[in-house]
């Protein structure tokens, strides 16, 4: 049967890639140009030709190298940002401590996401199977069929809950994945050193990478910041986060234990684990924090929250970079409150500081 005559194919994401590595622009190519929603508009050797092409071509998604001579990925990525503030930028690192330090200096300088490069050591077919397995998945997230819009309201709950009575809770469970890094210097910072609980927090993201993340947030916070050690006790105003490639748990006699089971949701350290482990330790005393990313790691964890009696906050659509993790969450009618970005912060100051949320319905904060 033929399309209907109005009807139109699907339009595709237009990627410019910018690399000075010849054999980099192979890879990238055998690996998207298979892609039926996916087309190159263009492949970049420098910088200064990746600007020209941006500003040539307008595409919807940049694949960015990080170090290259002349201009390098960090002055590409200021300059993109200076034309364009939405417009999805993917950098391509290095899985070494400068490529990992690089990498947090330009998610917080306004990056999307990235992607590790193969090391060299690598075959063309092993670097093409490991790219497509990281890249793929996070460039359909940032561009999900029009077909299946996500939803600005969540609908109602589909399923009973106890009410919250955390109004004693003992503990901020915090998980986050794509734009996790600028979420949480917008987040951390707004809350004071004299903060009464301790925070836990999951950041999918490698080794190399937490640690680092862990050390920028440090400087930026009133609260301290630190990267999760086995054994520890969580401290009140204190904020730990999880070691990439370790499950992070919290157990019943307030100690951090970290384990290298297999992943939950494809992701070591998973939100889930984290999530249900507070809510067992903590008998429910639990505010859990639901950021943007990808998949819908936190999903079962937030449900073991809601059903101990915690409670759990969600970001909204407008200021998440993927509303999968918060959108699972709130389509389930797990989320006690949807909020944006800035006001998550304050909401968890009045949260710890006030009466329990008696509410099993999902209130949406609209600003």
């Amino acid at each position: 049967m033929s399309p209907a005559p109005d009807s139109h194919p699907p339009r595709k994401v237009r990627v410019l890639h910018v690399d000075d590595s010849a054999v980099m622009r192979s890879l990238l190519r055998m690996v998207l140009e298979p892609q039926p929603s996916i087309d190159i508009v263009a492949a970049a050797p420098g910088g200064q030709e990746g600007l020209a092409a941006f500003d040539r071509l307008h595409p919807d998604l940049i694949l960015l190298d990080i170090e290259m001579p002349g201009m390098n990925g960090l002055e590409v990525l200021s300059s993109i940002r200076r034309r364009d503030r939405r417009v999805p930028v993917i950098m391509c690192s290095t899985l070494t401590s400068r490529g990992a330090r690089i990498t947090i200096e330009a998610l917080a300088r306004g990056a999307t996401d990235y992607v590790t490069k193969p090391g060299a050591q690598n075959g063309i077919a092993q670097g093409v199977e490991t790219l497509t397995r990281e890249l793929i998945p996070k460039i359909l997230a940032l561009f999900p069929p029009e077909s299946r819009p996500a939803p600005a309201v969540p609908p109602e709950p589909r399923l009973v809950l106890p009410p919250s009575t955390t109004h004693s809770a003992k503990i901020v469970v915090i998980g986050v994945s794509t734009g996790g890094p600028a979420a949480l210097e917008v987040l951390l910072p707004k809350i004071p050193a004299g903060f009464p609980l301790p925070i836990l927090i999951v950041q999918h993201m490698p080794r190399l990478f937490t640690s680092l993340l862990a050390e920028r947030l440090n400087t930026l916070c009133p609260l301290r910041v630190r990267e999760a050690a086995p054994d520890a006790h969580p401290e009140p105003g204190v904020v730990d986060i999880a070691r990439g490639d370790w499950h992070l748990e919290l157990t019943r006699d307030m100690r951090l234990r970290l384990n290298q089971n297999e992943p939950e949701n494809f992701c070591r350290p998973s939100v889930d684990v984290l999530f249900r482990s507070a809510a067992q330790a903590c008998s429910g005393r639990v505010l859990g924090v639901i950021l943007t990313g990808m998949g819908s790691d936190g999903l079962a964890g937030s449900r073991a929250i809601r059903s101990a009696g915690g409670a759990i906050f969600a970001q909204d659509a407008a200021t998440s970079i993927v509303w999968g993790m918060p959108g699972s969450v709130a389509n389930a009618g797990l989320a006690n409150k949807i909020l944006p970005l800035d006001a998550i912060a304050p909401e968890i100051l009045r949260f710890v500081a006030s009466a329990p949320l008696h509410a099993s319905r999902t209130e949406a904060v609209v600003r």
